[in-house]
């Protein structure tokens, strides 16, 4: 009996994992697109920083993004059990938040940029030089990165739970655990890599052997073109993440959207090559249009409480 009871145990363990590993490949599947977005935007969030201080900001980012899981997949297995309709409208106050976020980068990028003067730009230096100046923009930048972080991180945990709704707790526990595990991992693995592209590229153009020379030199010469490519990237990811989720809470937006693209994918020509591309642009559309709002009742709500506060 004993060795019968064994037997079941472990069948039923095989089941479980067997089951896991399946659900889990079609959750990574599904969260790709947001694991493309996630890595621009954290790639964008280290750029700039001190070459010696970006291993210790993106393992700084990477802790805040374990924590951040710690935290949403007991949330999500909560809100799985008692309360399910909340999953879409606390993703779609995230994906608001991606927007104004972009919209406020696109801001400061358009209206405070002012030409330095030699005063303006001693200044920076010596901000740079001073520790204490450095330690506090590097923290800025990490909670920074991981606020936004937790928006995403919910939108990868949203998505796995709706593929692993119907399933039992231990299962659902299971395939979020693996999901949060291997993206985190993942996407903090290749954000190092690609910070320390440069210094990977020195080591190799001072070797010895002339292809390692080359290589070190393509290296260098292609790495400050790839963060400032992964810089409009985490930008543009900001749009067409937090507009994805906007138009996806809103069915008859979301509906619209696709009734476009279908309509240009049968028009034939141009459209149906566009057709792939238009869901995407649209949703990033929506969440210009809506980070813009956004970034307006901030920016109005902030001048009226001055002018209270002067009153």
């Amino acid at each position: 009996m004993a060795a019968g009871s064994l037997l079941t145990l472990l069948d039923d363990i095989a089941s479980i994992l067997d089951d896991v590993s399946i659900l889990s490949k079609k959750a990574a599947a599904k969260t790709a697109g947001v694991l493309g977005d996630d890595l621009a935007l954290n790639a964008q969030q280290v750029s700039g920083v001190v070459s010696r201080r970006e291993l210790p900001v993106v393992w700084a980012v990477a802790k805040g993004s374990f924590v951040n899981k710690l935290i949403l997949v007991p949330i999500a297995l909560l809100i799985s059990r008692f309360a399910p309709w909340a999953v879409t409208p606390l993703l779609m106050i995230g994906g608001l938040y991606l927007c104004f976020e972009g919209c406020e980068k696109l801001a400061h990028l358009f209206f405070h940029r002012h030409p330095k003067t030699p005063e303006d730009a001693a200044k920076e230096i010596a901000e740079l030089a001073a520790a204490p100046a450095e330690a506090e923009s590097e923290a800025d930048r990490v909670k920074g990165a991981v606020r936004t972080d937790f928006v995403l991180s919910a939108e990868i945990i949203a998505i796995t739970l709706g593929i692993v709704a119907g399933q039992d707790f231990a299962r659902q526990l299971a395939v979020l655990s693996v999901i949060a595990m291997v993206m985190t991992v993942g996407v903090y693995g290749l954000v190092a890599g690609i910070v320390k592209l440069d210094d990977a590229g020195l080591y190799l153009s001072e070797r010895p052997n002339a292809f390692l020379r080359s290589l070190g030199r393509a290296i260098l010469w292609v790495a400050p073109y790839l963060m400032k490519t992964l810089s409009i990237a985490g930008t543009a990811a900001m749009f067409l993440v937090g507009g994805g989720i906007i138009t996806h809470g809103i069915p008859d937006l979301h509906h619209a959207i696709e009734h476009a693209a279908e309509s240009l994918a049968h028009g034939g020509g141009v459209g149906a090559l566009l057709a792939p591309v238009v869901p995407t642009l649209l949703d990033g559309l929506c969440g210009l249009v809506a980070g813009t709002v956004v970034l307006l009742l901030f920016l109005g709500v902030k001048k009226l409480r001055g002018q209270t506060r002067h009153a």
